[in-house]
């Protein structure tokens, strides 16, 4: 029998699914909701200091499409608009009702000791799972110095992640933003903090583009706009990046999160050294209601593997990750027709010409390879619309 339990730090998960620090997290009425129908734990929308203003866009989100399905989200959203009572009344009344799952406290402030510690402090008394420090929202904060201004300077993050640690009774995992040049860069820096463990990623900062008719953003406040962070299945490719580049630098455990909306989603972030993953665009596009086919699709997943827990599943990958430089330039692959279902439709061999090969003809109705000018790019293999081309040692 395999399950989704598993422990991070002494935290016992009943599952590996997280909702991730944003709207979905905004409320105590929304969250108990979530975790009645399933989730393994929620990180609060970000707490921060009472007089720390919070004045909000409208409107401030927008999506990218494809063949009319969202898989890319932009928001402007700022933080927490409730109280520190707020939220420690309300991490009682979860607690309470919810014993088994986990809580964790996503917090914020200007660059003053006196303020980092005071949240942890008061929260702190309340029966929370660990904190998570957000060094990372790519809007709206960096302006005031806070936020991603934070997390792209391994100074201050430093600086923070001592704060914190040196009150902190709970685990203190950092929150990491991918809108550096390394990830690492920053990671190594809060790890000699004391930090206990990273999250990653948070949004990448994007635009999300232009109305051609109207020449106004696409995301427009009132003739205006400004960059923001991006998410969705736009931005996996990125979080998988730095979860194994993470991985790769350091055995502190990581919560994983970008452009997750499927089993497999988290499945491979769980190879690549996630210890759990949190997730929050699905959530906005579909409802918590997708939490039945994450947990469903990955106990089937282990099941068929013969896993009995994720912790046959972490790090898994990892290894397989290399530089370029050591990859086996002797390793060469070629294209394999399978001419059953191949409709001659032409498209590898026009592909192929065009971007720079010429190792495919199309000679009396049948396709023909020139081994001696294919590179083995495998690009042919990719825009097959029948996907009738094979990728072969031989």
């Amino acid at each position: 029998m395999s399950t989704l339990k598993t422990s991070v730090l002494g935290i016992e998960f009943e599952n590996p699914f997280v909702l991730a620090s944003a709207p979905p997290t905004a409320s105590v009425e929304s969250i108990d909701k979530a975790f009645e129908m399933g989730w393994g734990g929620a990180v609060l929308k970000t707490i921060t200091p009472d007089d720390l203003e919070m004045l909000e866009a409208s409107p401030r989100y927008q999506t990218m499409r494809s063949k009319g399905r969202i898989i890319g989200f932009q928001n402007i959203e700022l933080l927490s608009h409730n109280s520190v009572q707020y939220w420690c009344d309300g991490i009682r009344y979860l607690k309470k009702k919810h014993p088994s799952k986990v809580i964790i406290a996503s917090i914020m402030a200007p660059v003053e000791r006196e303020a980092w510690q005071n949240l942890v402090r008061v929260l702190g008394e309340t029966p929370i799972d660990a904190f998570e420090l957000n060094f990372s929202c790519p809007h709206g904060m960096p302006e005031r110095n806070i936020g991603m201004a934070i997390g792209t300077s391994a100074e201050v993050s430093i600086l923070i992640t001592s704060w914190v640690k040196a009150v902190a009774k709970k685990p203190v995992f950092v929150k990491l933003t991918p809108n550096v040049t390394d990830i690492t860069w920053i990671a190594k820096a809060v790890e000699r903090a004391g930090c206990d463990g990273f999250a990653a990623i948070n949004t990448v900062q994007g635009f999300m583009g232009v109305n051609l008719d109207t020449l106004e953003p696409n995301l427009c406040i009132d003739g205006y706009s400004t960059y923001g962070g991006c998410s969705g299945e736009i931005v996996k490719p990125i979080g998988f990046k730095c979860v194994a580049k993470l991985r790769q630098c350091s055995n502190l455990p990581i919560l994983g999160m970008g452009g997750i909306s499927a089993w497999e989603d988290a499945a491979q972030y769980i190879a690549l050294g996630s210890d759990i993953v949190q997730v929050c665009t699905e959530v906005m596009i579909n409802g918590y209601g997708v939490i039945n086919g994450l947990k469903s699709g990955l106990l089937k997943y282990l099941e068929t593997k013969g896993m009995e827990s994720i912790a046959e599943l972490k790090n898994v990958a990892i290894s397989k990750i290399t530089s370029h430089e050591n990859l086996n330039k002797n390793y060469h692959v070629y294209p394999k027709i399978d001419n059953e279902k191949c409709v001659k439709c032409g498209k590898c061999v026009k592909i192929c010409n065009e971007s720079e090969h010429c190792a495919l003809k199309l000679v009396e109705n049948s396709i023909e390879l020139d081994k001696n000018a294919c590179e083995g790019c495998s690009l042919c293999s990719h825009i097959c619309p029948q996907n009738a081309v094979t990728m072969s040692i031989c």
